[in-house]
Parts: C-alpha cells; sequence; structure tokens
C-alpha cells in the first residue's frame, strides 16, 4: 500500500489530491484547493506551506508528487508559479518525503491519452478512474492527476527491474 499526495501548485490556488495505491488498484483519499486570499506574496507563499505541510501531517503519503513550471508568456506568472512550487516542496521535503515532478503535458497524456488534454477532459478521467461521485474541483482533478501520474511512471519503473524508485524530474535516472 502506497498514499501518494498529488500538488497543483499556485500562488492563489494550489490543488491537492490524494490516493491510495494496492497493486493496480487506485483510490481516492482526498482533495481540495489551498486558497491565499491575501494580497502580499510572502504571505501566500507561507500559506500555501502550511497547507501542504498540513496534508501531509493528516494523510503520511510516502511519495510527493508536483506539476513542473510550464514557460508562460508572462515571465512574472511563472516566476510566482515556481515561488508557489517551492513553498510545497520545501514542505515536502521537511516531512522527508522524496519530491517527483512531472510535465503537464505528460500528466495528460498519462490520464486521458492525449498531452493536449482540455482541463474538463482531466477532471472527466480523474472521476472515471477513481469512481468519483462527481467531477473534482479543476485544481484538484490535476493534482490527482499528478498523483495518478507518480502511480503509473512507478509502475513501469518497477517492472523494469529497476528496485528502489530511481526517478527524478518524471524521468528514470540511472
Amino acid at each position: 500500500m502506497t498514499i501518494i499526495l498529488g500538488i497543483d501548485p499556485g500562488s492563489r490556488i494550489t490543488g491537492y489530491g490524494v490516493i491510495r495505491q494496492v497493486g493496480r488498484q487506485l483510490t481516492y483519499l482526498g482533495s481540495g484547493c489551498i486558497r491565499t486570499n491575501v494580497v502580499d506574496l510572502p504571505s501566500r507563499l507561507k500559506l500555501i506551506y502550511a497547507g501542504v505541510s498540513e496534508i501531509i501531517t493528516q494523510f503520511q503519503p510516502e511519495f510527493f508528487a508536483i506539476e513542473q513550471v510550464f514557460m508562460a508568456k508572462n515571465a512574472d506568472s511563472a516566476l510566482k508559479l515556481g515561488q508557489a512550487r517551492g513553498a510545497a516542496i520545501v514542505a515536502a521535503v521537511n516531512h522527508d518525503l522524496p519530491v517527483f515532478e512531472y510535465a503537464a503535458r505528460q500528466v495528460k497524456q498519462t490520464v486521458v491519452g492525449t498531452g493536449s488534454a482540455e482541463k474538463s477532459q482531466v477532471q472527466h478521467m480523474v472521476r472515471t478512474l477513481l469512481k468519483l461521485s462527481a467531477n473534482p474541483q479543476a485544481d484538484a482533478a490535476d493534482a490527482l492527476a499528478i498523483a495518478i501520474t507518480h502511480c503509473h511512471v512507478s509502475q513501469n519503473v518497477n517492472r523494469l527491474g529497476e528496485g528502489p524508485l530511481s526517478l527524478a524530474r518524471g524521468r528514470l535516472r540511472s
């Protein structure tokens, strides 16, 4: 049994999703959003760190998976996203969790079957794969999709006989 925490970082809304993997069976444990309704960035980062730390304490995951930064047209937005990721990653590292990063296209490819999937398609597939009664919020669905991607990647690595997980940034490292 393995518990995975997936994070979809954002400076205003950070989605989280927690699933349990037993063999090939995935079970939904929880999801939601950390909303930062304060103006200044340092206070938002503090809320993200505290929120992720609280989720880790509550669910006790063994793995932490987060979306990689993508190049945005707005450099300021990309920098804020990177800082939000950093706050979440520090929370994971402070709880001694291994951190895995996945590109948005890889997550969409894994969950939907195409790297250019729309958010609504990701929500639908997450609902289907985890047997949920309704679509999760968009940011929470993305976080659950990141956790699902980690399960699939780790299963493939284990099938290859690599032994302990030797992944970095969603790629196999030798």
